[in-house]
């Protein structure tokens, strides 16, 4: 029995949910993708979206022409404009990640993902410096100074690796971010720059990213990186299959920044993880499952202590990094084309969002909180095996003694597991159809619904205990909150079925 302490330890970082990943920027064109972003705010409450591509052709910003024999730009927002106005229309703020380069600024023909995002630096620093300029003072003039200033701006995306910047050259990725920055600081002192959004594995680049930006004199308001836990990619046709590390190590990653910044000009500056998840493929059906929820819960419970933000990539299920999606189930942790099926990552999310601010306790299996009206929110997890080589324990018992007023306490609880609230299962039950007739896809919809039960406990001397047991990879939460009974004093339930009084 674990006996949570009636009184506050400290407030519950929300930091899960300052921001989420997209896929491309202008998928945010698409109607359905609106819609689904429309339903991730009211279900979840994320403050903030990002994306790639700002600057790819796709979104057709960077228009080089000729005219009298001399080479001009023309910078146009009318993409940027619609995918902006769609994000706060749905009341989300976007997190701008300043990259790919666009073919007519690029040096090379280097390009990533299946729609083609160039990777190459600019073959002018001046006229790159140009398109940072003319859109960000397009962002200020359109939505106002202090809106924008609610933006973090970051300088591209993932310049360690050399499929995001060319021979991951990283001279070249400090002169585009000084003059980025200077450009950023220029239109507005009080906008938000930061970088170097690094992926797993090559955490020395911060501590040169600190060198350089401190000798040089380069703003910095935050320091960004990335995190995932998965192995090499294994495929198989239309997917792959990778091997995981323990979810711990996502806490390890998010705690870099802030040990290897010590002592340097930008140790105490707000870090996000601008990206972080099991796997970074849109194609690993991880993502899909109960597994996924009870492996990243801890995460969420914990990784607020260590970052200011943790951004899951990705919330939607269109994300075409390895082309057009060929399954129903693909990526992200919501469907944004099948009627907004959901998947058991998401049900975590959206359970994340019924904590309270105030933080009981915490463990392995459980996070404890409570609302400012005294509700007690209890989220517990089964434990996973990250290996792979057990499916985890068929059951796990988790029992709380928790702090309670009146005489009894009325119970809410909802679960996600293998078989509950799981569109996945179902589909496979299914027998996989590769496009779900109509009649199919109204099954999916109603099996991704948490499943959901009630119950009163009684109070005995200021607290309740809760003895919960968890099916295998079950993610849970339960809502305790002070019955007040207002039955008649006539009412009696055995006479329900028509039996006399006794």
């Amino acid at each position: 029995m674990i006996s949570v302490p009636a009184g506050p330890t400290g407030r519950f970082s929300d930091a899960w949910r300052h921001c989420v990943g997209t896929g491309r920027a202008e998928l945010a064109l698409r109607r359905d993708h609106q819609d689904s972003l429309r339903l991730l705010r009211r279900d979840i409450g994320f403050r903030h979206i990002r994306g790639h591509g700002l600057f790819s052709d796709g979104m057709g910003v960077h228009r080089p022409y000729e005219h009298e024999g001399v080479r001009r730009v023309h910078h146009s927002f009318t993409y940027i404009d619609q995918v902006l106005d769609a994000y706060l229309d749905a009341g989300v703020r976007p997190f701008l990640e300043l990259g790919f380069m666009p073919a007519g600024l690029a040096s090379g023909e280097q390009t990533v993902f299946w729609w083609r995002g160039n990777v190459t630096p600019p073959r002018s620093l001046r006229e790159w410096a140009e398109l940072v300029r003319a859109t960000l003072v397009h962002l200020v003039d359109r939505y106002g100074p202090d809106e924008v200033r609610t933006w973090p701006i970051e300088v591209w995306n993932e310049p360690n690796l050399r499929d995001f910047w060319q021979d991951a050259d990283e001279d070249a990725y400090h002169r585009l971010y000084e003059v980025t920055a200077h450009t950023v600081k220029d239109v507005d002192a009080g906008l938000q720059v930061g970088g170097p959004a690094i992926s797993p594995g090559a955490d020395e680049w911060l501590d040169r990213f600190a060198e350089f930006t401190e000798r040089r004199a380069v703003p910095v308001d935050f320091v960004s990186k990335h995190a995932y836990t998965s192995g090499p990619a294994q495929h198989v046709p239309f997917g792959v299959h990778q091997t995981l590390a323990p979810a711990r190590d996502l806490l390890d990653q998010f705690a870099t920044p802030r040990e290897r910044l010590k002592g340097t000009a930008l140790a105490g500056l707000p870090v996000h993880i601008t990206e972080f998840n099991s796997s970074y493929r849109p194609d690993n059906p991880i993502h899909d499952t109960a597994f996924q929820a009870a492996y990243l819960a801890p995460v969420l419970a914990h990784g607020g202590d260590l970052a200011d933000s943790f951004s899951y990539w990705t919330f939607s299920d269109t994300f075409e990094e390895a082309g057009v999606p060929t399954a129903l189930f693909h990526g992200g942790f919501g469907l944004l084309t099948h009627r907004q099926i959901r998947k058991p990552a998401y049900h975590l999310y959206a359970f994340m969002a019924r904590t309270g601010t105030e933080l009981l306790a915490r463990g392995d299996d459980h996070l404890v909180t409570r609302h400012a009206d005294g509700r007690i929110a209890v989220l517990a997890w089964a434990p996973v095996d990250p290996t792979g080589r057990t499916p985890g324990p068929d059951r796990h018992a988790l029992n709380l003694s928790l702090p309670a007023t009146g005489r009894e306490v009325f119970v809410r609880r909802s679960s996600v597991d293998e078989e509950r609230g799981n569109a996945y299962t179902a589909w496979r039950h299914m027998g996989s159809p590769r496009s779900p007739r109509l009649a199919q896809l109204d099954v999916l919809h109603e099996a991704a619904e948490p499943a959901r039960s009630h119950r009163r406990l009684p109070v005995h001397e200021g607290r309740a205990v809760l003895a919960l047991t968890l099916a295998r990879h079950e993610i849970t939460l339960v809502e305790l909150t002070p019955v007040t009974d207002e039955t008649p004093p006539w009412w009696d339930e055995r006479r329900i079925l028509g039996r006399p009084a006794p």
